[in-house]
């Protein structure tokens, strides 16, 4: 069985159900581990990536992803590293595309450091893309060139004016680091609530060897929302995306403001994603080990049948949550893997 593009066999093909009862319909495709920055939080410095020739084509990235609409996937996030920095990326957008235009998928969006929307922000929008994720952590073109290392802020807030100005919804997402950007979080807010877009803050997450002690960034979202709410009126809302964030209005600026707390209490009981990364290993949980090698499953057969029972066999192992912990003793990462490995 192999999936043709645009082929419908949805009625007869079983969704994916997790052993707890969760359907999985969101699936993170990290297209790439390489990026144009080196965020302090999130890689070394001196990072080495992974060989060309151990990453999955664009070809096969697309019969996967073609595969997971197939059995019941609704949203596609594209991550990286950077994805906009894997060559030809526009190929595998306009691809997947059809499965946005036939209706067999609701979202296909990108998480972006935002370096390169100025470039691809309008083909981004043609291809079907509404609505994406920006990673911001301050506002301060000293700090972000520090925490970036290589980053261009104004090179970034020029990408993001280009993709509102193509039509694309933005959310800006903001990992809290103590010491670094907590204090500027309420301009944060300003700023992006007086452009439309909503903003999310991060805990920091024990994955991967870098170069700094990460413990010592570490603050906790129940303290910064205390403190949040010294300046502003947060309201409880039902509002919900795909992603794990909880939302809350701030009655000042009108605008949505929401709390991803990976460390403080964990969003595992309603998880509905899998994260496959460049290489096609498929990651069931974002905090543990244990995953599938779809590579190997895709170069096996031309056949889909062979590709299909490893991903049904890989969700049937999915856990019911993370192991996620700051190790103060050993400062050590609860994940040896980067992020930007696993995708986003």
């Amino acid at each position: 069985m192999h999936i043709l593009p645009g082929n419908k066999q949805s009625d007869c093909i079983p969704p994916l159900i997790d052993p707890f009862g969760r359907s999985v319909s969101y699936l993170r495709v990290s297209v790439t581990d390489r990026c144009d920055f080196r965020c302090t939080y999130c890689m070394s410095e001196n990072m080495e990536f992974l060989p060309k020739r151990d990453l999955l084509s664009l070809e096969e990235l697309d019969r996967i992803c073609s595969l997971f609409v197939l059995k019941g996937v609704r949203k596609i996030r594209l991550t990286g590293g950077e994805p906009l920095v894997r060559k030809n990326i526009m190929h595998l957008v306009k691809d997947l595309s059809r499965h946005v235009h036939s209706g067999a998928l609701e979202e296909l969006t990108i998480t972006t450091n935002g370096s390169q929307l100025s470039r691809y922000a309008a083909e981004l929008y043609y291809h079907g893309v509404k609505r994406i994720n920006v990673s911001l952590d301050t506002l301060n073109p000293v700090k972000f060139k520090s925490i970036t290392r290589w980053g261009d802020l104004a090179k970034v807030l020029d990408g993001i004016d280009t993709a509102q100005k193509a039509g694309i919804k933005i959310k800006l997402n903001a990992v809290a680091l103590r010491g670094f950007n907590e204090l500027e979080i309420p301009e944060m807010i300003r700023f992006a609530h007086g452009r439309g877009m909503d903003l999310t803050v991060i805990e920091t997450m024990p994955m991967g060897e870098i170069d700094e002690d990460r413990t010592d960034r570490y603050l906790p979202l129940s303290e910064l929302r205390t403190e949040l709410e010294t300046q502003f009126t947060l309201g409880e809302i039902p509002y919900r995306t795909s992603g794990p964030a909880r939302y809350v209005t701030v009655k000042e600026t009108g605008g949505r403001l929401g709390f991803i707390t990976p460390m403080t209490h964990n969003f595992c009981e309603s998880c509905n994603r899998v994260r496959m990364t460049c290489t096609g290993t498929l990651y069931m949980c974002l905090g543990q080990n244990d995953a599938a090698d779809l590579r190997s499953a895709i170069r096996t057969s031309s056949s889909d049948d062979y590709l299909a029972a490893a991903i049904e066999d890989a969700i049937r192992r999915k856990p019911k949550g993370h192991d996620f912990v700051i190790d103060q003793a050993r400062k050590r990462p609860a994940v040896a893997r980067h992020m930007s490995v696993t995708g986003g």
